[in-house]
Order: structure tokens, then C-alpha cells, then sequence
């Protein structure tokens, strides 16, 4: 399917890539519920193999790509790639084990709550870090987004220091890393692709967390055999997770991957309620329609916002204006 992504234009790329995120997030998350909750799985344990998993899946994908694609210039020597990599694999360290804790200490619906804040986070960090701004509508439209996501679960919040702490926390270095990853995505001396990308900040994390497993956690027992499928099916699904997610960042802007990433969180709010047997009530039927209505605000600010810096002055003679779309 993602050979199928590549071969489409446009809108039609990333609404497939859009939809695989969707689809690949949703069955991580409920994966890792079901293996930490119901399986005795760990945090640690839970972490490894998805960082096992995706590096090895991302070696192998940047391997064949390569063999598939010759010519281009090898990424390992782009300008600052070191740096750029221990930084990014940092990050991504960072979110999978305070995702994993929050996940572990309270309820899903109360971890997207916190995340409620992203797409703010992301417009400040954005601007100081891309220098992309954004105009007065597109910051009104994240109002609603916000507020309507965390009614989606206010009749579902489990307060838990540890677990708020870990929420909050991995919700700002998952903006920063959004953020970052898109500037190396679209920067002008070079541009990573997203297997690449995906493939070397795996690496980096994988590598950063050996020493941290071995000395702050105690080694995790042999599973089950059904355990280790479970494992294993899980790596691959945040494996592909992550790599539709670079996918889509490398064609949208990082406060659009940011929405993007709220619907979903309501989405899973929704379906995690549905899934472990909780009540639906009204006040997540209200936060669901305000999320929707916030979405079609901010892509009709996008568009508005797009079509006033279309246009440029080129020359201003006494008596009128001459523009050119751009």
C-alpha cells in the first residue's frame, strides 16, 4: 500500500498516507493497551521491540530502496548528519518510553487529553524553529480542535501524578521532534526522504536506549510464545506507524500534521471507550462535532491564508498597484 501511496499526486498522496497513519496508530495503540493490561507486558519490554522492530524493518526498506533507486547521494553525508541524528534519536527515545509510562499509569482517553495542547505547541515551535507563521483564522480554528478534544474524554479522566507528568512531557518533545523532523525533511542543502529518515532516527534511538534498559530497568523475562507474537506484530505496526507519519510530514506542514494528529486522537478516544466497555456520553458527542467543525475551520483559514500570499507586489507606479500570483 505504500508503494501504491507513492505512485499517486497531490491530494490523493496524502489521503492515502493519511488514512495508513490512521490505520497503523490505531492498531499500535490498542496493541499496546492490550499487551501492557490484559499480557503482563512492560514498558521496557514493550519499547525494545519496537525500536528492535523498526530499526530492522527500516534497514532492510532503506536497503532495497537504495538498491531500487540509484544515484542518490547517501544522507550519511549530509551537513550536520551526526548531530541531527543523536538529536532526533533522542527525542524519539523520549516519546516512546514517556508514551509507554503515561500509557502504563492511566487511561487512554486521559493521555490524548493532555495532547489536547499539540497543535499550539506546534505553531509556537514552528515559528521559532522554521520561521513558518501562521495567520490570525488558522489560530482561531485550533481553539475549538483543542477544547473539542478534551471534552471527547472529560467524563474519562484517571488522575495519576506519574502518568500526568509523562503525558505532558511527551507531548512537547513530540512537537519538537514533528517540528525537526520536518525541517530535515525540507531543508535546502538536503532533504532526507522519509525512509531515511524513519531508518537513522530508529537507529539512534535503538542505540541510546541499550545503556538506559540495562541499568535502569531490570532485563524483562522471556515471554510466551504468544506474547512474543504479539511482540513482534506490534514492532511492525509502529514500524509502519512511524513511517507513514514521516510520509505525511514530508508533504504537509507541521501545524496541518498537528491537526491531523488531533482528529486521530479523538478517533481513538472514541474507539478506546467503545472498546473497553465505557459509557458514551453526551459531552464526547459535543467535543466529536466540535473537533470536526474546528477541522473544516482551519482548512478553510489554510486556503483563505494560501490565496492572500499567492499574490505579490512587483511594482507601484503613482497611481495603482501591479500584482503577480506567485
Amino acid at each position: 500500500m505504500l508503494m501504491i501511496a507513492e505512485r499517486c499526486d497531490g491530494l490523493a498522496r496524502k489521503t492515502l498516507y493519511l488514512i495508513l497513519w490512521y490505520g497503523f496508530s490505531l492498531g499500535t495503540l490498542f496493541l499496546n493497551k492490550y499487551i501492557l493490561t490484559w499480557h503482563g507486558g512492560s514498558p521496557s519490554q514493550l519499547a525494545s521491540t519496537q525500536m528492535i522492530a523498526t530499526t530492522l524493518c527500516g534497514g532492510v526498506q532503506l536497503a532495497i530502496t537504495r538498491a531500487t533507486r540509484p544515484g542518490r547521494e547517501s544522507s550519511s553525508h549530509a551537513p550536520s548528519f551526526a548531530r541531527n541524528m543523536i538529536i532526533l534519536g533522542v527525542m524519539r527515545f523520549v516519546t516512546v518510553v514517556l508514551g509507554l509510562v503515561s500509557l502504563a499509569n492511566v487511561a487512554v482517553s486521559f493521555t490524548e487529553t493532555i495532547k489536547a495542547s499539540a497543535p499550539m505547541f506546534t505553531v509556537l515551535i514552528a515559528r521559532c524553529m522554521i520561521g513558518e507563521r501562521t495567520g490570525l483564522l488558522v489560530n482561531l480554528s485550533l481553539g475549538p480542535i483543542m477544547a473539542g478534544l478534551a471534552l471527547c474524554s472529560a467524563t474519562e479522566l484517571s488522575f495519576n501524578v506519574l502518568g500526568f507528568a509523562a503525558a505532558l512531557f511527551n507531548n512537547i518533545v513530540d512537537c519538537f521532534q514533528n517540528v525537526f523532523s520536518k525541517k530535515l525533511l525540507s531543508q535546502d542543502t538536503y532533504s532526507y526522504s522519509p525512509v531515511e529518515l524513519q531508518f537513522y532516527a530508529s537507529a539512534a534511538s535503538f542505540v541510546l536506549q541499550l545503556p538506559y534498559w540495562i541499568f535502569y530497568f531490570e532485563i524483562p523475562q522471556k515471554p510466551s510464545s504468544f506474547l512474543m507474537w504479539l511482540l513482534l506484530a506490534d514492532g511492525l505496526l509502529f514500524h509502519l506507524q512511524s513511517l507513514t507519519a514521516y510520509a505525511l510530514m514530508s508533504l504537509i506542514s507541521p501545524v496541518t500534521h498537528s491537526v491531523a494528529n488531533t482528529v486521530k486522537r479523538a478517533l481513538l478516544i472514541w474507539l478506546s471507550i467503545l472498546a473497553f466497555g465505557n459509557p458514551v456520553t453526551n459531552l464526547s458527542a459535543i467535543g466529536t462535532a466540535m473537533v470536526i467543525a474546528g477541522v473544516v475551520f482551519y482548512n478553510r483559514a489554510r486556503q483563505a491564508e494560501k490565496t492572500t500570499s499567492s499574490y505579490r507586489i512587483i511594482h507601484v507606479p503613482s497611481n495603482h498597484l501591479i500584482i503577480e500570483e506567485t
